[in-house]
């Protein structure tokens, strides 16, 4: 076959009604479209390489987001030059939507009358015969209700139970998998700004000031991951602290850190679900990057719970990804790639409905405060690791869920660039029934200290 890329080309712009913003070269090794960007910094554009025609096959028996993730997951398609660039050169034509219609999209054009000719000669290129395996890193999509107790533990397990060698990686030190806080103003990673560790550390503390920890208290950490924040608040404020979550290796990992650190007699790692938590009150509790895997069906419970494990006046920061409010909420739908690759059954709501759950369990809510700028600082530096160690991040897991978590984390961050996304820190008190101050009257008395 020659001339592939050429072919490609003409007819994907002719199905799109637009350009390709990408340079494209194909498995025979033929390239077309706009210069390329070379390494001496010659300016040019990305190139998306399609290295094998199984590629072409993926995308074809799957049209749309999750036959071009299989092709990427695969290693049948890739990007050469910068991978955030190509990203938001594609995301208009492929990906995106918004409140203007996008240009015709490839799926839709495959059924276009008009176009039956162009998506003849695509299938002539393509030579499908039986649809190509997914890769083994998908998960596969399960029967029955959402968010039982059984299925939220496996859809964790699928996110992280990939290795805490391959997280060490990419976390770096801090072992913190939520967004940092980045103090300096005007402050970037590798521009005499703080360090990643620094900014983790900056949140951590930030949100023990929120729920104003104190020696004695007892804090719950919803979600505890590899156990930083427990261990943190432990070390620092002198509190009695029980992190929950659903992965073995997190709490395999956390236990260790905490017995290291001596400080087995004030921190306990439990492997539980927040609706199986007997024990209170607790004086504050903590739930960071946790409340996107509770999903719509269950988030008046998940509020509820929370709400009934505080004791009256105690607080509670809820730190979760929101996504912006859509037209018809109704279908709004989890992006497929994101669900069959990165978090199975995750759900994000508008931050709007958070908050008005959070009221209608009973909590006051005191202070919101977004945070979306920080996030893409933490993303971008999540992917600078994950880069600069990538031969041992894929003996760490596998070549495939590599390519996963850069895909995932270096789109993530331009959708917090481009406000498609946000991540908010929601203070909420269980105020007592007297009507006694939930808050001190200086707003925002956790500043400065």
């Amino acid at each position: 076959m020659a001339d592939a890329a050429g072919r490609l080309t003409a007819l994907a712009e002719e199905m799109l009604g637009a350009p390709l913003p990408v340079r494209v070269r194909a498995w025979d090794g033929s390239e077309a479209g706009p210069p390329a960007a070379t390494g001496d910094g010659t300016a040019g554009v990305p190139t998306l390489v399609l290295r094998r025609r199984r590629a072409l096959q993926r995308i074809l028996f799957r049209p749309g987001e999750l036959g071009l993730a299989r092709a990427w997951v695969a290693g049948d398609l890739d990007i050469e030059g910068d991978l955030y660039e190509a990203l938001d050169r594609l995301a208009g034509l492929l990906w995106e939507r918004g409140p203007r219609p996008a240009p015709t999209r490839l799926p839709g054009a495959l059924r276009d009358p008009r176009l039956r000719s162009a998506a003849r000669e695509l299938l002539a290129l393509a030579r499908p015969s039986l649809p190509p395996r997914p890769p083994a890193e998908e998960a596969r999509p399960r029967r029955g209700p959402l968010h039982t107790l059984r299925r939220d533990k496996a859809a964790i397990s699928h996110h992280y139970d990939v290795g805490n060698d391959f997280y060490e990686l990419v976390l770096g030190p801090s072992m913190v998998y939520s967004c940092a806080y980045w103090e300096a103003p005007g402050a970037s990673p590798g521009d005499n700004g703080p360090t990643l560790e620094e900014a983790q550390r900056a949140k951590l503390d930030l949100v023990c000031r929120k729920l104003d920890l104190r020696p004695g208290r007892r804090l719950l950490d919803v979600g505890c991951g590899w156990g930083s924040m427990v261990l943190h608040a432990a070390r620092e404020y002198g509190v009695h602290a029980v992190g929950i979550t659903l992965s073995e290796e997190q709490a395999a990992y956390a236990r260790k850190r905490v017995a290291d650190a001596g400080l087995t007699d004030r921190v306990e790692i439990r492997v539980q679900d927040y609706r199986q938590v007997p024990d209170r009150p607790f004086d504050a509790i903590s739930s960071i990057g946790m409340a996107e895997h509770v999903g719509s069906a269950q988030y008046a419970r998940y509020a509820a719970d929370l709400h009934r494990l505080l004791r009256p006046g105690g607080r509670l920061l809820n730190h979760q990804i929101a996504r912006r409010p859509e037209p018809d909420e109704e279908a709004y739908r989890v992006d497929r790639f994101i669900d069959r690759y990165v978090f199975p059954d995750g759900e994000l709501a508008p931050l709007g409905r958070t908050v008005s759950q959070l009221e209608d369990a009973g909590f006051e809510v005191r202070d919101v405060e977004a945070l979306r700028e920080h996030y893409a600082l933490t993303l971008r530096s999540w992917v600078a690791n994950l880069e600069a160690h990538w031969t041992r991040a894929v003996r760490a897991t596998s070549p495939g869920r590599a390519r996963v978590w850069r895909l995932y984390m270096a789109a993530c961050a331009l959708s917090f660039e481009r406000n498609r996304i946000g991540v908010n820190q929601v203070l909420a008190v269980r105020t007592p029934d007297s009507g006694a101050p939930g808050l001190p009257l200086r707003a925002r008395e956790w500043r400065g200290r």
